[in-house]
């Protein structure tokens, strides 16, 4: 059974949403985040990267960094940047891409359900990763970035939806990256009923994208509850925000990996190493992208290599192993090309499928020598490591469109 709440919203006056929000404060480097402060004052990444408020003498780690992000939030409130909703609701996000359009239910999860495996995750975390918003939250009194949950599509939810989103929205703007961002608030009791019980009904939701954000959030709550030994568990600090959609709605894309060298070897040796793997079954110069799981495009020297994972390499009583970014890590970037731990090595960098094919090659003629584009891991597969308690290798999903940060805010 799942418990996912209505919450008491601070969102952004109706005339400013569009200046607000704000993509993820870990799409950007410092320097990045500075130029999209300097050009939007008003923007979410101000609070969310408050060192951008200072000079690069002061570390991203700093105290005065929480305390100035606390500082800032607090004075857009009281200015009325900011409102805070006069009752308890779900919110409805609409979120369009290139035509598609996925609708999530704006509420707060559990972090008993994050303890309980109720919501299930695919992915480890960083420490160092979580230390940084868990002085966020801690020291803003506040959740601002959504964790992206998914949930098994349900009727119920899915008609709740259609018939609000007739009402006129609360917001509706296109980002200048071209995505259509449309909110609408749930103010029906016996909706919002239906919705917690629909909700109530299921078994597991899953974290698609914001591990991080979900375990700094679980964690506060679990620092707040030792502060207060006499918690109740209906305080806010029990819950954090999330954006709840339906699989049958979302979409994966690529996640790509670019490698240093060969390790050592010859382009003969290696290509011999590929050939062991994987059947070549076309060679261009043009960009070629894998187009059904078991394909990986290779791109070295100026040139693309569409492969296939030859049938003895393939897994099927396994999720993880399954997983074509696993099968290519096991068997050739591990063992062939010495990428052991990719997750600390400096030898491999991985790129988002979003930034297209264009972006491999640049890398693979600049700063890498060699790249590999890869099939989407499809939302089942994700489903069905959860499922299974296990973990994804890193980088294997990469969702688009992302979430805004500072549309939605929860106080705990």
């Amino acid at each position: 059974m799942a418990t996912i709440k209505p919450f008491f919203c601070i969102r952004p006056a109706a005339d400013k949403a569009d200046k607000i929000a704000a993509l993820p404060y870990d799409v950007y480097n410092r320097e990045e985040a500075k130029e999209v402060v300097k050009n939007e004052p008003l923007s979410f990444l101000r609070i969310d990267r408050a060192e951008t408020q200072f000079d690069d003498s002061v570390d991203t780690y700093d105290e005065r960094v929480y305390e100035k992000a606390r500082e800032l939030l607090d004075g857009m409130i009281d200015n009325g940047d900011f409102v805070t909703s006069d009752a308890s609701r779900y919110y409805i996000y609409e979120l369009t891409m290139d035509g598609r359009a996925q609708t999530g239910i704006v509420a707060c999860a559990s972090i008993d359900d994050y303890l309980n495996n109720v919501i299930k995750k695919h992915e480890n975390t960083r420490e160092d990763k979580e230390i940084d918003r868990i002085k966020h939250v801690d020291t803003c009194n506040a959740q601002t970035g959504p964790i992206f949950l998914a949930y098994r599509s349900n009727d119920i939810i899915n008609n709740i939806v259609n018939e609000v989103k007739n009402e006129i929205p609360l917001y509706d703007f296109v980002s200048s990256d071209g995505i259509g961002h449309r909110v609408w608030v749930i103010a029906d009791d016996e909706k919002e009923a239906d919705i917690k019980g629909a909700f109530e009904s299921m078994n597991e939701i899953y974290i698609a994208d914001g591990h991080h954000r979900a375990a700094s959030a679980v964690k506060v709550g679990l620092k707040r509850r030792s502060e207060n030994p006499g918690y109740n568990g209906s305080e806010e600090f029990n819950y954090f925000l999330s954006v709840l959609f339906p699989d049958d709605q979302l979409m994966i894309m690529d996640y790509n990996r670019v490698v240093k060298d060969l390790n050592g070897l010859s382009k003969f040796a290696f290509f011999d190493e590929i050939k062991k793997i994987f059947d070549v079954k076309s060679v261009s110069a043009e960009a070629v992208k894998p187009s059904k799981k078991g394909e990986v495009s290779m791109y070295y020297e100026k040139t693309w290599y569409l492969l296939e994972i030859k049938e003895e390499y393939k897994v099927n009583d396994d999720p993880v192993k399954a997983l074509d970014v696993s099968i290519l890590q096991d068997n050739l970037l591990g063992p062939v090309l010495g990428i052991q731990d990719p997750r600390t090595d400096k030898r491999i960098d991985f790129v988002g499928g979003i930034r297209g094919l264009s972006e491999l090659e640049r890398r693979a003629d600049s700063d890498m020598m060699i790249a590999f584009a890869m099939y989407p891991t499809s939302i089942k597969e994700l489903f069905d490591v959860a499922d299974a308690n296990m973990l994804m290798p890193p980088k294997s999903t990469w969702f688009e469109p992302k979430l805004r940060s500072g549309l939605f805010i929860h106080r705990i």
